[in-house]
């Protein structure tokens, strides 16, 4: 019997996602709890799994469209069923023309024309609909071109009339990725070489990604919600070091520096348990097991992958999850949930040289360390000057949900944990 696929609600209080992938195409079957569809929210790809096993007979929406949670997006079917009237069994299956056409984009940029596109459900269409003209771009009858507000301000930006950009959204409107794709074409070709502009500076507009969107909108919240207050301490790394380096002989999976900085936070939380805690509304929370987060670094942004239970799991335990879900996050197949959770963020600049830094915490997390480079530097050893490696940290507290000296003594435990690191390994 046909059926509706709807957009799931794959976030907590999402709105919309973007289809990313159709999985299973058109006309072929697929079994119980396979992939069907994967779909991409502001900070994780997601698989859409089937309940049942069917054939997709019919598909609503292209990859690429921001289609509202619970919009149809697809029609299911019984294994071998076939529909000879789509049309008529979309309608009884209760799916409008209107409902047919879910592709939108991101509309909470101001329409440089002015004012701002709603994002509401329940929001009327504002254009009619548009013929498409001989040069294949969307026109209504009375000469305008229709185009999302994201993408006429990009347009503008570009020095791109948007009527001169090929839209392949519903009814041939320019969206976002028809910038993109105008503006990349125009970047390929040689321009002539114009003297008024010699001696301007030379720049270019990368538009925001979803993910950059996410991210500057979830740490603007976090600096403006969290009052920050920093806690540093200089570490003497050289047993650290010399651990791992013991760790590594003839191990499968590699553990690094941060994986030690992982594990040695985490049990700092066990040692201070007044720090494994978040920020409500209600009340401050506070967590029996330790999950952490690591920061990773990825050509579509930064991600924020949590590890659960640090403290029940070995030092290379540690370091397969980690490598997990740091391959993960590049390939752009983290799920929602591996992004949830946690009571603090370790985050490491370490690799690039950086000494020293602090970070923004990231919300619903109560604090954030950040990890600079192990350096050899001039140490005192019994009142006399020696060659040591140091390791400089700095934690990033959320004042709200943990006094400063609740912070100072986990830094303490920190601190003394990675000085004497077989501890780690208890």
């Amino acid at each position: 019997m046909a059926r509706l696929l709807r957009m799931p609600e794959v976030a907590a209080n999402a709105t919309e996602a973007v289809l990313s992938e159709w999985v299973v195409a058109e006309h072929a079957g697929f079994a119980a709890e396979a992939t069907i569809a994967t779909v991409e929210t502001e900070k994780a790809l997601v698989d859409v799994e089937a309940e049942a096993s069917g054939v997709v007979l019919k598909t609503l929406v292209p990859p690429g469209a921001q289609v509202e949670v619970g919009a149809p997006i697809a029609v299911l079917g019984d294994p071998g069923e076939e529909v000879d009237d789509l049309a008529a069994l979309l309608a009884e299956l209760g799916v409008a023309e209107s409902d047919r056409s879910v592709i939108r984009e991101r509309s909470d940029v101001p329409d440089p024309e002015g004012g701002t596109a709603s994002t509401s459900p329940s929001a009327p269409p504002v254009e009619a609909a548009p013929r498409a003209t001989d040069a294949g771009r969307a026109e209504a009858s009375n000469g305008r071109v229709f185009a999302s507000p994201l993408a006429r301000k990009l347009a503008k930006a570009a020095g791109i009339p948007v009527e001169e950009i090929d839209g392949t959204g519903p009814r041939r409107r320019v969206l976002r990725r028809d910038v993109e794709r105008a503006v990349a074409s125009r970047s390929a070709r040689p321009e002539p070489t114009d003297v008024a502009t010699v001696g301007r500076p030379a720049y270019e507009d990368v538009p925001h990604s979803r993910i950059r969107r996410a991210t500057a909108a979830r740490l603007a919240r976090s600096k403006q919600s969290a009052p920050h207050f920093y806690v540093r301490a200089t570490v003497r790394a050289d047993a650290l070091v010399d651990l791992r380096r013991e760790l590594n002989d003839d191990a499968e999976v590699p553990v690094t520096l941060n994986d030690l900085v992982v594990k040695a936070a985490a049990a700092a939380h066990l040692k201070v348990p007044e720090m494994n805690v978040i920020w409500t509304d209600e009340a401050v929370r506070r967590f029996s097991t330790v999950d952490v987060a690591v920061a990773v670094a990825t050509e579509r942004g930064l991600f924020t992958p949590v590890v659960r239970d640090v403290g029940r799991l070995s030092v290379t335990a540690l370091a397969s999850e980690v490598r997990g879900l740091v391959e993960h996050a590049r390939a752009g197949r983290l799920r929602q949930d591996d992004l949830e959770g946690g009571t603090m963020s370790v985050t490491n600049l370490g690799m690039y040289g950086t000494e020293e830094f602090a970070a923004i915490i990231n919300p619903p997390h109560a604090a954030i360390l950040a990890v600079g480079a192990v350096r050899e530097e001039p140490v005192v050893v019994d009142g006399a000057l020696a060659v040591g490696r140091v390791l400089r940290l700095t934690l990033s507290v959320d004042h709200r949900a943990v006094d400063g000296v609740v912070a100072a003594r986990w830094m303490q435990a920190l601190v003394d944990l990675l000085e004497h690191p077989v501890r780690i390994l208890a």
